[in-house]
């Protein structure tokens, strides 16, 4: 999958002490256009994306992926679990907001053998009230490779499509910006 390679490649260049891989298939739950062969939908609108939850929703996905990363936070030790949600340039996904952070939060605390011995796990997301371009620029200023990173719905091959919603938000971000894409797409 082109996610995984590209967060490989993205973890190699910022020189990640750790970076751990799990083998996960949400294909086999559905429910969305990212894990079925649904259409992921093109060239909406922005007021478009910004109503309702879109077909691109993944069941429970960040619920899975927070759990199994606080998991991984109880064994290594550690109490704080960075999260890229964001709230204001993203799709309408539930799983993406303030309160679902809170209470993944409660819930991690309330139900692991280090909150208990208090040892309490903090997820900070901060990136969430940011823009894209905020998060662009912010970006450039850490050495973030961009030219690494991928964020497409709908990859044909290895280019991100230039079409779906993940698209449409990223390059509005860097034109916003004013930064120029490092990454090709299959439609200019």
């Amino acid at each position: 999958m082109v996610e995984i390679e590209q967060a490989r490649q993205v973890a190699k260049a910022l020189h990640a002490a750790n970076h751990l891989v799990l083998q996960l298939d949400l294909r086999a739950i559905g429910g969305s256009a990212l894990t079925t062969t649904a259409e992921v939908p093109k060239d909406r609108a922005i007021s478009d994306r910004k109503r309702g939850i879109p077909v691109t929703y993944v069941p429970g996905r960040n619920l899975i992926f927070l759990s199994l990363a606080a998991a991984h936070a109880e064994v290594v030790g550690t109490s704080i679990i960075y999260f890229g949600a964001n709230i204001l340039d993203y799709s309408g996904y539930p799983d993406c907001r303030p309160g679902f952070i809170r209470a993944f939060e409660a819930a991690v605390n309330e139900g692991t053998k280090a909150g208990t011995e208090g040892r309490m796990l903090q997820v900070r997301a901060p990136l969430l009230m940011c823009t894209k371009a905020e998060i662009i620029r912010q970006g450039i200023e850490l050495g973030v490779p961009f030219e690494l990173t991928h964020s497409c719905y709908d990859p044909v091959g290895p280019l991100a499509c230039g079409r779906c919603d993940s698209c449409l938000i990223r390059r509005e971000g860097f034109a916003k910006a004013g930064v120029a894409d490092p990454i090709a797409y299959a439609i200019p």
